[in-house]
Formats: structure tokens, C-alpha cells, sequence
């Protein structure tokens, strides 16, 4: 462990992206504190300019804090993020796994099942889905679970591939484990570190993804997100620019966080691969 965070800190962009996003978590789980009351809330008169009349980031087009809808924003942005990689990794980790260890028939039936699913655009493949469905956030986090499930399933067949033929499998299997067993207690310890990286760039998608499909009008209409904050201030840009920079800032940094905290990862992870692109530098 002292090795990991010792590489992981050779990576300065990791350590800013890092401290970003502990900064952003802190924001997200203080909201109730720092801004009480509902973000739908008129709190003043509205297109209040940023700093005035005690509005940190300004007012909206109808008297609501800017600020405090990207707060309360900030919850439901990492919450979704982090809940549909959460089970876009369950599909994509099984499936994977399944198909890298029985192999044959298995194999095939899982690649080209996955294949289908990425033949399909995944911004319009989301889009269908929630609008099948009443847009609330359990269907925005379905949708994005079901796109982003591939590259995982991917990744997870490719390491098992190459693991079970190791030693310590074939050790295993003599020994008369179940099938399960060796794929839970041995081979997917070893194929975690790939997958550590994969899903911190797949919160920061998700993220992305959420927030444009809240842009269009298809998030929860009952929930407060940086996606719907930037829609709602798109028609008056020109007359209150704060309404859709300040949210468009927070996705900016917010992913772009997630993306070096993922670089960091990666490095500390594989540090066979952080030096060869040391020496390429």
C-alpha cells in the first residue's frame, strides 16, 4: 500500500485531480448545510449578477441561487455517476468473467452479445431508454449502467484470458475448487487493477452523460442537476452567461478530476507502463 501511494503521488496531475475531487465530494455532501432549504427556492430578484445581493454565482431566471443548485447538483451528479458504474461493473465484471474463463461457446455467445450492445450509438441508445421510460433518475442511471457496461466486459475477458492458464489456476483447479471459487477468490483479485482504472473514467462518463441528457430535458424533472442548470440559462446566455458557465464549469472540473485521479491509478497500478511512458517522454 505504501508502494501504490508513493507512485501514485510521483503523478502531480493525480495528486491536483485527487484533491479536486475531495473537494467536490465536500461540497456535494455539505450542501444541506452550506445552502438549507430547497435549491428550487426564489431567493432573490432574478438575474442577480454573480456577487451581488449576498448571490455568490449569481441568480437565475427566476430568482434561485445559482450556487445553490450546483451544490445540491454536485449529490445527484456523483451519485449517479458512481451508481451506474457500480452496476455497469456487475454486468460487465460477470460477463467478462464468464466469457475469459469457460471460453468455447461461452465465449463467443458473450463477445458477440457485447458487440451488439456497442454497434448502437450509447448517447442515442441512452436517449431511447429513458424515453421508453418516465425520465426519473432510477431510468437515467439504467440507461447509463446499460451503455457502459462493454468496455468493461472487454477489459474482464482479455485479463482472464490470459490468468487462467497461470499456475496458481491450475493449482486451484487440482485442488478441486469450484469454478466459482477460482474466478472470485483467484483470478479476479489479480484482474482488479484495470478495472479500478476503467471505472474511474466510466463515473467521470457517466457524469457527462447524465448531465446531457439533463440538458435535453430528459433527467428527473424533480431533481436539481448541472445538466438542467446549464439548459435552463442556454436561451438567456446573453443576458445571464452565469446561469450555464458556472455549471459547465463544475462538469469541466469535476471530469476532468476523475480523468488524472484515473491517470494516477494507472500509474500506480501498472508502474512497468508509467515508466515506459516516463522514458517516451
Amino acid at each position: 500500500m505504501s508502494d501504490f501511494w508513493r507512485r501514485f503521488r510521483r503523478n502531480r496531475g493525480a495528486v491536483v485531480g485527487l484533491v479536486v475531487l475531495v473537494l467536490v465530494i465536500a461540497v456535494a455532501a455539505l450542501a444541506p448545510v452550506l445552502y438549507p432549504g430547497s435549491p428550487w427556492d426564489m431567493a432573490t430578484a432574478p438575474f442577480v449578477p454573480p456577487g451581488e445581493e449576498g448571490m455568490l454565482l449569481g441568480s437565475d431566471s427566476l430568482g434561485r441561487d445559482v450556487a445553490a443548485g450546483i451544490a445540491h447538483g454536485a449529490r445527484i451528479s456523483l451519485m449517479v455517476g458512481a451508481v451506474s458504474t457500480v452496476a455497469a461493473l456487475l454486468i460487465g465484471v460477470t460477463l467478462g468473467a464468464v466469457a475469459g474463463y469457460l471460453g468455447g461457446v461461452a465465449d463467443d455467445a458473450v463477445m458477440r452479445f457485447t458487440e451488439f450492445f456497442q454497434t448502437i450509438p450509447s448517447f442515442v441508445f441512452a436517449i431511447l431508454l429513458v424515453a421508453i421510460f418516465t425520465p426519473t433518475i432510477g431510468s437515467v442511471v439504467f440507461a447509463i449502467a446499460v451503455v457502459s457496461w462493454p468496455p468493461v466486459a472487454r477489459v474482464v475477458r482479455a485479463e482472464f484470458l490470459s490468468l487462467r492458464s497461470r499456475e496458481f489456476v491450475q493449482a486451484a483447479e487440482v485442488l478441486g475448487k469450484s469454478r466459482i471459487a477460482i474466478v472470485v477468490t483467484d483470478i479476479l483479485p489479480n484482474a482488479l487493477s484495470p478495472i479500478v482504472v476503467l471505472s474511474s473514467l466510466m463515473v467521470a462518463s457517466a457524469i457527462l452523460l447524465e448531465s446531457a441528457l439533463s440538458f435535453l430535458g430528459l433527467g428527473d424533472p424533480n431533481l436539481m442537476t448541472w445538466g438542467f442548470l446549464i439548459g435552463s440559462g442556454r436561451s438567456v446566455i446573453r443576458l445571464a452567461w452565469w446561469m450555464s458557465v458556472f455549471p459547465g464549469l463544475a462538469i469541466f472540473v469535476t471530469v476532468l478530476a476523475l480523468n488524472l485521479v484515473g491517470e494516477g491509478l494507472s500509474d500506480a497500478l501498472n508502474p512497468r507502463l508509467a515508466r515506459q511512458r516516463g522514458g517516451a517522454a
